[in-house]
Formats: structure tokens, sequence, C-alpha cells
């Protein structure tokens, strides 16, 4: 049931935006809790990969005396990356086109967060 529920907070995350491409909810050590990737897109890799990205964001904002960690974004040729935290155990993590407009996904990426932590 649990599964379920956040598949089906995925595929609405998904829908909300022509924009994102695929969404995922990661442990915060990286293992996959449940995804709305693209085939071919080894989940995996996608863990492991926002697991490193969250430690250093975390890290950095902690020596930069920033705070505790919200998100991070990352920018790159063909598109973003964005981790946003679901509660102290999980990280939100999407994936949008290059042209996307950030300021709407980032309020739809949050909504998406606030209740995935419900559940869990």
């Amino acid at each position: 049931m649990r599964d379920d529920m956040l598949s089906s907070i995925l595929s609405e995350l998904n829908g909300t935006s022509a924009d994102i491409e695929a969404s995922a909810v990661i442990s915060i050590d990286g293992l996959m809790i449940a995804s709305m990737l693209p085939q071919g897109m080894d989940e995996d890799r996608v863990g492991a990969m926002s697991a490193a990205m969250l430690s250093l964001g975390g890290r950095t904002a902690d020596e930069l005396g920033r705070g505790e960690l919200e998100q991070v974004l990352i920018k790159a040729d063909d598109g973003f990356v964005l981790m946003t935290n679901a509660g102290k155990d999980a990280v939100v993590t999407v994936m949008a086109k290059p042209k996307a407009k950030l300021g709407l996904i980032f309020l739809d990426v949050k909504r998406a967060a606030d209740n995935i932590e419900q559940i869990l």
C-alpha cells in the first residue's frame, strides 16, 4: 500500500509539468524507495548519485554556516537535477528539461516531498 501511494505521488508529480522527465524517492543511504524513471535509466546509479550529492551538499551547508540542507540543484547542458528532502530519511530527486520553469517545479516538488514525508 505504501509503495502504491508513493508511486501515485510520483506519477502526479511527473504529470504536473511536461518539463519533468523523471522522479524518484530515495533513502538518504541511496536506496531506491519508489521511482518513475525512463526505461534504461539505472535506479541504482540514480540512488547512489543522489546520496553522494546530498552528503556533499549537507557537509557544504554545514561547513559554510548555512544551516540544514533543504535542496540541491544541478544545472547541466541537458537539464536539471533537483533533490529536495522528504523528511529526515528520504529525498525526492527530479530530472527536468533544460528550459524548465524551475519556480513551478520547486513548488510542485515541495508539495510532493511534504506528502511523501507523511507517508514515510
